[in-house]
């Protein structure tokens, strides 16, 4: 039996991420005719086209999706073991890390991180940018290093994901708001005017739900797209904000906070990282300080 050409699998790791032969021969910097002739001799190896004409781009088949999500795991743990063992040394590492958060993560755990990381790793910066959706490119592209949210259907399923702590939503009213006394029933938090917060404009959501099963619902006034807002309406308003409660802690400051008088499940706020940097020492010591300011534990890399 003929043994396969390894080769080809980083060829195939290549074409699969970029969709382009044209794009994955500049990536890989060889001719596009070359990488042609590449393409053809995996579609023979594989029995499968991998990639078929649609309109003026190339689509994969199932056979390809299928194989993304191998492939990549493959190629790195292959690199891997070809790459010298690194001793990290943080009082000499020089290097910028880029963070994607929604409003709420600076806030919160943005001292204590930047603290952490001036102690053990002087050279080190963060550059914090705003995560306006759960689109994964960011961190397959590798314009981004590490991410914080919910994983949901728009997360890359080749992505690794730890949890790094549970939330839960609470209600948020100013101080000397009417609910601030007496007990918060469905009844009396249905009733108050609400502010909905949805980056999708989403009319409803899992609270609505929650209370339409009793037989409720809320009265909302205005929807915004960010918790900040919501909570910057709640100070100076008698609206109610519902927030995720440690996510929003210093953003709730001065703030009436009581817990919701429906059930819901708690959210999983994870973190996120592309696998390619799986063995980087930096990243895996990054990935650790994050792990202990947020979770308050240490846990494996």
């Amino acid at each position: 039996m003929t043994r396969p050409d390894l080769n080809l699998l980083v060829t195939l790791d290549v074409l699969l991420s970029e969709g382009s032969v044209a794009r994955a021969a500049r990536r890989l910097q060889i001719s596009p005719s070359a990488m042609s002739r590449a393409l053809a001799r995996l579609r023979e190896a594989t029995g499968d086209p991998l990639l078929v004409r649609a309109g003026r781009g190339l689509v994969p088949t199932p056979r390809a999706l299928e194989l993304r999500g191998r492939v990549g795991p493959l190629v790195e743990a292959a690199e891997a073991c070809l790459r010298p063992t690194e001793s990290l040394n943080l009082q000499t590492l020089t290097r910028t890390f880029t963070f994607r958060n929604r409003e709420g993560f600076v806030e919160n755990f943005g001292p204590d991180l930047i603290a952490r990381i001036g102690a053990e790793a002087p050279g080190v910066r963060l550059r914090f940018v705003q995560k306006p959706d759960r689109e994964s490119s960011p961190l397959r592209e590798g314009g981004v290093d590490l991410e914080t949210g919910v994983v949901g259907d728009a997360t890359g399923p080749e992505l690794r994901v730890q949890a790094l702590f549970h939330d839960r939503f609470v209600g948020v009213v100013r101080s000397g708001h009417p609910l601030a006394n007496g007990e918060i029933t469905p009844a009396r938090y249905a009733g108050a005017r609400h502010i909905h917060v949805s980056r999708r404009g989403n009319d409803m959501g899992p609270i609505d739900a929650a209370l339409h099963a009793l037989g409720l619902a809320r009265d909302i006034a205005t929807s915004v797209g960010s918790f900040s807002e919501a909570l910057a309406l709640a100070r100076a308003t008698d609206l109610i904000a519902s927030v995720p409660e440690r996510y929003t802690g210093t953003l709730r400051a001065n703030l009436f906070t009581f817990p919701l008088p429906v059930t819901l499940p708690e959210i999983t706020i994870s973190l996120l990282w592309h696998p390619r940097l799986d063995a980087d020492p930096a990243h895996r010591w990054l990935r650790g300080c994050v792990r202990e300011v947020c979770g308050g534990t240490r846990l494996p890399s």
